[in-house]
This record gives C-alpha cells, structure tokens and sequence, in this order.
C-alpha cells in the first residue's frame, strides 16, 4: 500500500468531514471569484465610466444590462451590497471551512495514532525482538507527528485545488483564449517546481532517518546510564548523539533552504503570467482594447486573486514531499502483512481439572537455524510444581514462555485437559497466570498501583493482604509515603529484593491457577532469597506452578524436576531420584554445592 493510499484510507473512514469540507471548499471559492469578478465593473460604474461588457460572461452582461436599463447609481451601490454580500460569505465559509478541516485532519491523526497504538499491543514478542525500541518510539510519536502535518497539507492542497479549479471556471467564462494560455504558462510554473519536490523528499528521508537514529541512541543511553556512568563513557555518548544532533541540523538547514526558495520564484514566475497575458491580450484584441479594457481587467485581477493559490499549491506539493518519507514509515508500521500476530482462540478459559502436558515440543526462534527445544514431553498434574533446570541455553526460559503463548511451538502442542492451547482464548487463558520473572518490571508510580496493575478492583485490605503473604508489607510501611510512594522508574527505588516481593506480592493478589516462576531468586543475595522464597512458598502453595531454577536448593521440595540439555528433557524425576540417578542433575547438585561450600 503506497503511502498515498494510507491517507486515503484512513480519509475514507470520515465521508461527512471529507464532504463537508470540498463543500465549504467550493463555496467559499465561487464567493471568492464572483466577488473578484464584479469589483472592476462596479468601480467603473460608480466612476461615472462606461462600462463596456462585450465578450463578458453572459451572467456578468445580464446583470449590467439590468443595471443600465433600471439606471440610477443606486443600482450599482446596490451591486457593491453584493460584492460585500460575497466577501461576507467567502469569509464565513473559509472559517468554517477551516475548522471542518482542521476537525478533520486532528480525527485521522488521532485514527492513525490509536491503529499503531493498537497493532503494538497485538503483535507478538518476536516483533519486538527484531525492531529497537527507540525507532518505535520515532515512529509513534515523530513520525507520526510529521503525517499529522502531511494530512494537513493534503487538506490544504485538496482545498486549494478546489479554490483554483473554480476560479479556472470564471477566467474561461471571460476568455477561455486567454485561460488556455494562462493554463499552459501556469503548468509551465509547475512544473518548474517538480525539482524543488524532489529536493524535499530527498532532504525528508534524510530527516526522517536521523531522526530514527537519534531517538534510538538517546533512548539506549538513558536505559543504559547506569552503565554510562559506571565505565565513565559520559564523554564518549555526548559525542556520538552530538554527531546526531549536527547532522540532522545540517539537513534540516538544507531542506528549509529548499522550501525557502520556491514562494519567492512563484511570485516571480506569476508576475511574469500576469505580464504574459497583458501583453498577450495587446495582441489577440488589438483592435477592440478600449471596448473591452473592463473585461481585461476583470480577467487579470481574478487571475492575480488566483496566482497566490497557485503558489500556495506548489508551496504545499514541496511541504508534503518533504513529509512523504515519513508517510511512507507510518505506512509501513501499520501495515499489518508480514508482521507477526498469534491466533486468539475461540474457547474461553475458565479452569483445568487435570493438568497440563507438554508434548513433543520443538521450537526455533523466527529467523534462526537453531532448534532450542526439541522433541520435549512432559506432564505437569494440577496442583503439583515442575522444576526446569540444566546449564544455560539448554531452553528452560523458552519451554516457560510457550506456557502464555509468548510464543507458539513449531512444532508438538501443549495442552491443558487434553485441549490444544491454541483454542484458549488467549486473555482468559493469561489472566489465569501469574508470572515471576528475575527481571521484575515495575512502573514509574506508586506502590499501591503496582500491585493493583494485575488486578484494578483490588481493594485497601487485599492489597495489605497480598503485601504480607509476600514479605513485602514490613518494608513497604517504611517508605516516606507508605503504600502511595513513588518508587521510580523500573522501581529504582527499591532493592531487588524489594522489587521481587511486590511482583509476588502482585501476582498473589492476582491469584492465579497457573504460575511460571523464572528464576525469581537467582540475583538476590542470602537473606533477600530466604525472604523472597518464602513468600515464592507462599504464592506457589495449591497452584500448578512450573519453575525455572538456577539454584538447586530452591526447587528440592518440587514435585518432580526435569533436566533439561540442549533443547532434551534428559531427566525427569524428584530430587531424592535424581541424585540417585547420579546423572547430569547429581553433577549440577555436586558442582554447584561444592562452589557454595568454597565461598563460604
């Protein structure tokens, strides 16, 4: 879909705004030119001057004879209420016009940023793997600010097309001899323009691939400041996003210098049409210049009414040129072909009674060569927790994400009582789960609303609740302003202790059936792990939980462990089986519990 069509798209979805607005449009341009035509007649009449209307439009010449006959200067002032009559109402309509258009354009814009709004949070994870965050961000925000101005111009563009096009009608109704000519001269001027357009696009794309860089170096260096400031690399970031600053600068230098150049040559080419066709009319009406001297001047002075339109128009055709790059990126941002989306289900999910099972899984991630799991069966009873150990890479983390549906298998199923997870309707089923992860996510607001994210009906009493089942509520009544502190951005505020007890603390008070732990503890220190474990115990008590473990110490009360290695399921069993076994989890348990006893 050509970034034209995006417009018109989404154009189509406002038939009554579009209508209204060629409406007012038109009327607010015959106003304009039946004004601009009877000004000259008028003002010789008033003058005392005979006003010869030979090869006048017929409309003009009724009007006039109907004045001559009635006679009397009264009639003529009586033509000058009209002339003020038209002004009046070509002013009324081109401000009603403008706030028609200006409805119109706010609503695509607002139609535009709501569909990106809404295909991010459609798409799947792997979207998000293959595209920077900062250029979403450019693209939500910058980009589609540079459309919103692109779809005001088009309404200014198709507005004056409208004003022009009529007043081409009035200038053939006096002359069409001398309209061709203007027509010819005028498309001459026009044309003369298509090389500034293209400069602008030019200079556009250049504006709008900057723009992406810088938005995505700035985003990357405030997500990594910790680390700027630790490795002293503030110089280092100043310098490369300065580079960035200067060279959009330059281009945007170079792209005003472009648009900057075209309304003085379009004054200058329509003096020129104007100088054009009062020479040109010398000649066609040599003979009968006196007797039609009204009518000459009735012609140019609606064609220099016209001419700023005209330049108006080309002015426009550079402006959205220099947008259309950035068109062409929201373009393709909505577009919804090629881009990856999960199926939603059918079947509302409102419980399992047996359990859920693994079953010939394999998975490679979109784009690579490399099976992650394969082949991987496994059965989790309800009520009871599987833990998923083995070294890293053997796959763990990503068995955990097809639970949700962050991703689907390529290949085996996974199913909760028998039916194939894909027939879940996909909210209902995730609403069931509670997931804990090492990497916690919390926003920039109060402690309160951070728990009550999973759940927004939460009362007072559940959310002190939830905060102490989760070891959380002790350290939380410490804070300045208690449940309502502001705990920063990502939580920075806290300890990732602390973190970790509000994200259980949050999916306690979501209660779940189904819940996925992702190596909670693994970066806590001693006492931070016994705290957040114990409120893990807490949360995973009468759940169906499958955990991923780092440290064997934390899943030995599991139901049953599998090992996993290399993408394969190698063992499966309990704790006490497994170190019988005295296979690759009794070399993981021994390797790991003689590096504990060393660092003590």
């Amino acid at each position: 879909m050509s970034p034209n069509r995006l417009l018109l798209q989404f154009a189509l979805r406002r038939p009554l705004w579009i209508g209204l607005t060629i409406v007012l449009g038109f009327s607010g341009a015959l106003f304009n030119g039946v004004s601009t035509m009877l000004i000259i007649p008028v003002v010789l009449g008033l003058l005392g001057e005979e006003v010869n209307l030979k090869g006048a439009p017929p409309i003009l010449q009724k009007v006039f004879s109907s004045m001559a006959a009635s006679g009397g200067e009264s009639q003529f002032l009586s033509m000058l209420g009209l002339i003020l009559l038209a002004i009046l109402l070509k002013n009324v309509t081109s401000y009603v016009s403008t706030l028609s258009s200006g409805h119109l354009s706010r609503s695509l814009v607002s139609d535009i940023r709501k569909e990106g709004l809404r295909l991010l949070l459609d798409v799947d994870f792997d979207f998000y793997i293959k595209t920077k965050v900062g250029d979403l961000i450019n693209r939500l925000g910058g980009e589609i600010g540079s459309t919103a101005t692109a779809i005001r111009t088009a309404v200014q563009m198709l507005s004056m097309v409208i004003t022009i096009f009529v007043f081409l009608i009035i200038l053939v109704s006096i002359s069409w001899q001398l309209t061709v000519i203007s027509t010819v001269l005028l498309a001459a001027v026009s044309l003369s323009n298509s090389f500034f357009v293209k400069r602008a696009k030019r200079f556009g794309q250049q504006l709008s691939d900057q723009s992406r860089d810088y938005s995505i170096a700035v985003l990357e260096m405030l997500s990594g400041i910790r680390l700027v400031k630790a490795t002293g690399s503030e110089s280092y970031e100043y310098q490369k996003i300065e580079r960035l600053i200067d060279y959009r600068e330059k281009a945007d230098f170079s792209s005003q210098a472009n648009s900057a150049l075209i309304p003085p040559l379009n004054e200058m080419a329509g003096l020129t049409v104007v100088i054009a066709i009062l020479l040109l009319g010398r000649i066609f009406f040599r003979g009968e210049l006196e007797s039609l001297s009204a009518v000459l001047l009735t012609y140019l002075l609606v064609l220099f009414r016209m001419l700023p339109f005209v330049g108006q128009l080309n002015n426009a055709r550079s402006s959205f040129a220099n947008l259309a790059p950035s068109v062409s990126v929201v373009n393709d941002f909505l577009r919804r072909e090629g881009k990856p989306f999960m199926s939603k289900g059918y079947i509302p999910y409102t419980g399992m009674t047996a359990g859920i099972r693994f079953e010939q899984l394999a998975f490679t991630y979109p784009g690579h060569d490399r099976q992650v799991l394969n082949q991987v069966d496994l059965w989790l009873p309800k009520g009871t927790t599987l833990a998923l150990v083995g070294s890293s890479g053997a796959g763990k983390s990503t068995l955990a994400d097809l639970l949700p549906r962050f991703y689907d298998p390529t290949a085996g199923r996974i199913l909760i009582d028998d039916r194939d997870l894909k027939d879940f309707e996909i909210r209902s089923l995730r609403q069931a789960m509670g997931i804990v992860s090492q990497d916690t996510f919390l926003f920039n607001d109060s402690v309160r609303n951070n728990l009550a994210y999973a759940r927004k009906d939460a009362t007072d009493e559940q959310i002190i609740e939830a905060a102490k089942r989760a070891n959380a509520y002790e350290f939380i009544i410490k804070l300045p302003q208690g449940f309502d502190t502001l705990i920063g951005d990502r939580g920075v505020m806290l300890s990732g202790g602390q973190r970790q007890r509000l994200a259980i603390a949050r999916a306690l008070l979501r209660d779940p059936e189904i819940l996925i732990l992702d190596e909670a503890t693994s970066a806590l220190d001693t006492v931070s792990e016994r705290l957040v474990q114990s409120a893990i115990d807490e949360l995973s008590r009468d759940r169906t939980t499958l955990v991923i473990a780092h440290r064997l110490s934390t899943v030995q009360k599991a139901d049953q462990i599998a090992v996993l290695d290399k993408g394969r399921v190698v063992e499966v069993g309990t704790h006490a089986e497994l170190l019988k076994q005295g296979g690759l989890y009794a070399q993981l348990h021994a390797m790991q519990f003689s590096e504990e006893a060393q660092t003590v």
